[in-house]
């Protein structure tokens, strides 16, 4: 396991122009992937028993200028087709994007704003001040167990006025065209053809229009599946046109409700593998047209099961029905990833902040200036996009460690991590662990495989920062 941690974060060193800050990248996503707490950077410190003095020089490594986030988001992208068993569909690549919503009180943090939060979650009020992420993952795994290893997840609004002043020409575009942009973004730095999916809030008019364009720009490289509402209503091809006047660009308008009970009988009864279990389900799939004033061509999949009725959508035309109910139900990776990354690495636990930010007024009325768009001293607007900067590389690094740790589930829980009693479970994993489980293998013999491993590059980085290594001595002798 260490072996290929070392192998992997090797692959980074290229994305840094100074040596120092590449060791410190090292340190930071070890120490993530092991830390007992989520309270800040003090935590890797401890878990890693490094020097005090680490912490001033941790956080500058942060606003450092050695690195750029697109060349390590690129390059984990090839580490994880290289490295990772990557699922695939017919030979197409399954990526999942979804938005998350971070709660922060901080009033000098830049990107902060009021979310309204649509989880059911009664712990969660109706409305929060925080970031909006959006994050893309990539299936990985097999039949037994399958993961979402995140790819990118970067702020998407609240940041238009920061955005700006790093690219003025640049139009800010909306969460749900930001996600599309950045699934084909992730497309093409793989190389492959790809599938995306995405849940119901993602089917709009504006993100179809991104996507035709940017195929019709790079070749069909990407496509989506996602859900319709309930209330969803498509129209039939329009019929021969004669006469006068401008052709009909859409024929009768279809409640796609309405079909579950108009079509009863054309349904076709299945077993599909969803969730993890076999589902006997029943669908009746048919090509319509969607979107005001757009009237695209889409694939509409109804499905029945468990006396629970859903539309699924996709806009690849000859995808097979029984496929796009399978994959839809993959989309809940994400979620899964999400978890992990909250409760396991304690990814949206940053602190970053600058003094130079203005401070955040949550009483702002709707036709009142923000404070931040009155910012006009250069200074000030560099040491506010390097505090932004700082924040999406904690999350980046926050992501390579969880999927590090998701790669070794795959890879070694039938050896290494098999039968190893290091953690009570009540309800154990069968095959595959999860990464929690190796988190807290890592956490409980990181000293022992270090010392096993001297002669590794990421153990000698590790230790050239640690406060005292007299201790491996004793760890020697036993």
């Amino acid at each position: 396991m260490w072996n290929l941690l070392n192998k992997i974060l090797a692959n980074f060193k290229e994305c840094f122009s100074r040596q120092a800050s590449f060791n410190w990248f090292v340190i930071i996503i070890i120490g993530l992937m092991l830390r007992s707490d989520s309270l800040g950077l003090t935590s890797i410190i401890r878990d890693l028993n490094l020097s005090h003095s680490s912490y001033a020089t941790m956080i500058h490594f942060f606003h450092s200028s050695s690195w750029t986030l697109e060349a390590i988001t690129n390059k984990w992208c090839e580490i994880i087709k290289s490295f990772a068993p990557i699922y695939k569909e017919d030979g197409v690549t399954i990526l999942v994007g979804d938005g998350i919503k971070a709660s922060k009180e901080a009033r000098k943090m830049p990107g902060v704003k009021k979310l309204h939060q649509e989880s059911e979650n009664s712990s969660k009020g109706e409305y929060i001040f925080g970031h909006m992420f959006g994050g893309i993952g990539i299936l990985a795994g097999n039949s037994s167990k399958m993961f979402c290893i995140p790819l990118l997840i970067n702020l998407q609004d609240g940041i238009k006025t920061i955005r700006s002043w790093i690219q003025p020409e640049e139009q800010y575009e909306s969460h749900i065209v930001q996600m599309i942009q950045n699934g084909f973004s992730i497309t093409k730095t793989l190389g492959e053809r790809s599938i995306l999916l995405l849940d119901r809030y993602f089917l709009s008019v504006p993100a179809l229009i991104a996507l035709n364009k940017l195929n019709q720009e790079n070749g069909s490289l990407l496509q989506i599946v996602t859900k319709a509402k309930k209330s969803c209503v498509a129209y039939e091809e329009h019929g021969e046109y004669s006469g006068r006047g401008r052709p009909r660009e859409k024929g009768t308008s279809v409640k796609l409700k309405d079909y579950f009970q108009e079509k009863k009988e054309s349904f076709k009864t299945t077993t599909v593998k969803i969730y993890g279990k076999e589902q006997d389900v029943s669908y009746y799939c048919i090509n319509l047209l969607w979107g005001q004033k757009l009237y695209q061509e889409l694939r509409f999949v109804l499905v029945s099961y468990n006396g629970i009725n859903s539309i699924l959508v996709s806009t690849d035309l000859n995808l097979n029905p029984e496929t796009i109910i399978r994959l839809y139900s993959y989309r809940f990776k994400i979620e899964c990833t999400f978890r992990e990354l909250k409760q396991v690495i304690g990814a949206f636990s940053y602190q970053f902040w600058s003094k130079s930010m203005p401070k955040l007024n949550r009483f702002k009325k709707k036709d009142e200036i923000d404070a931040i768009d009155k910012v006009e001293d250069e200074k000030v607007k560099e040491r506010i996009i390097s505090t932004l900067n700082a924040i999406e590389m904690y999350v980046m690094c926050s992501s390579i460690a969880i999927g590090l740790l998701q790669i070794i589930a795959l890879k070694f829980s039938a050896t290494e991590l098999n039968n190893k009693f290091f953690r009570y479970l009540r309800t154990p994993s069968k095959e595959i662990v999860s990464e929690a489980t190796v988190a807290s293998y890592f956490r409980k013999n990181i000293f022992r495989i270090m010392c096993k491993n001297a002669n590794l590059s990421i153990t000698k980085i590790i230790k050239n920062k640690q406060a005292d290594a007299s201790f491996y001595d004793d760890l020697q002798a036993c």
